[in-house]
């Protein structure tokens, strides 16, 4: 509340002084990303824009920014909380400081972020269900409505495993490593189904963690509370294509969108586990044909500072040449039991891992 608050008496001890208000922010783009050699993960670098009122759609902007920090210190005050598509509608009732589209309240809502050096999570802001879950001999003590409450992600959940929260910080989420040996985060639900079902958590000492795509701020910061606390490793394993290689990335190096925050949501040691352009070859996988997009984000993933090393330069390339692309489920072609009885144990051996 005291950072919120402090924004705003900036911009009206501005406008009491005759100056038109103004807010520096860092400037989000891949031009202003930066190695921290201290936490190991992308950031922001010391690029800025300005954001002022000498335009009606500057002037609006610092509108919606004061109407939503008066928001959000409404709700702390009155431990209420909400999600990012509900601000959006409040908004509504706020007459020319109204957003025209959620897009505009979620960057707002990152603005903040950046200007105070607090979490979204702070804020009482939550998103709608990422769909997140996990599976594995770990326990959590996490906060329901009758309390603290504890529970095994094996024997106290149904076989979706257990749903992540939006805020899995301490003071409301604990965690116990129990017999977790590692964590593998998973892109789909079709082969976070197949590893449980084919007992390969209990087999290996194995947390699975269904990423449910892009995965959300929430289960970046547990994987990250996992590994970094616990001395828990990570593997990740996704389709093969440009978009699963960012999924990757996002996890182990963060997103640019949520580059501010870098290091409290990435996991800097987590290992891509595959597909890869090379199992396509060495597995000779059912493959589908790079479409125009997919080559252009290959492209752009060559200048990306998150896909620098010789490993995933290599690998980029390699997809090029032979255009094509694959998915978790193409190592069917050999059945049921293949990516848990031969693909994932010879690949995680070879690594380290098992």
């Amino acid at each position: 509340m005291e950072s919120l608050t402090g924004l705003v008496s900036q911009l009206y001890d501005q406008l009491d002084e005759g100056e038109i208000p103004a807010m520096q922010l860092p400037l989000r783009s891949k031009r202003n990303i930066e190695f921290d050699p201290r936490h190991n993960v992308w950031k922001y670098g010391d690029l800025k824009t300005s954001r002022t009122a000498k335009t009606v759609n500057g002037a609006t902007m610092m509108l919606r920014t004061v109407y939503t920090a008066d928001f959000i210190n409404e709700m702390i005050r009155d431990s209420k909380s909400s999600t990012l598509r509900e601000m959006y509608y409040i908004s509504e009732g706020w007459r020319n400081a109204k957003f025209h589209s959620q897009d505009e309240s979620n960057l707002l809502a990152e603005d903040l972020e950046t200007i105070t050096s607090c979490m979204r999570e702070d804020f009482k802001l939550r998103p709608e269900e990422s769909g997140a879950h996990i599976y594995g001999d770990i326990n959590f003590t996490t906060q329901t409505k009758k309390g603290m409450k504890k529970m095994n992600c094996i024997d106290d959940v149904s076989e979706a495993g257990f749903a992540v929260p939006y805020k899995v910080e301490d003071d409301t989420f604990q965690i116990d490593p129990g017999n977790t040996k590692f964590v593998m985060a998973i892109e789909t639900g079709g082969m976070y189904a197949r590893l449980i079902e084919n007992g390969f958590p209990e087999k290996f000492g194995c947390t699975l963690v269904h990423l449910s795509g892009q995965p959300a701020r929430s289960t970046r910061r547990l994987i990250k509370r996992m590994n970094e606390e616990y001395n828990i490793p990570v593997v990740v394993f996704t389709d093969g294509d440009p978009w699963s290689f960012r999924i990757y990335a996002s996890v182990a190096y963060g997103a640019i969108k949520t580059a501010h925050i870098s290091e409290y949501l990435a996991t800097p040691t987590a290992q891509f586990v595959g597909i890869t352009a090379s199992d396509i070859l060495n597995y000779e996988l059912p493959t589908d044909k790079l479409n125009d997009k997919d080559i252009g984000a290959l492209h752009a993933e060559l200048t990306d500072p998150r896909f620098t090393d010789e490993f995933w330069v290599t690998e980029i390339q390699a997809m090029l040449q032979m255009g094509k692309k694959a998915e978790q489920q193409a190592l069917a072609k050999y059945g049921l039991d293949f990516v848990t009885d031969s693909y994932l144990p010879e690949k995680l051996t070879n690594m380290g891992i098992l």
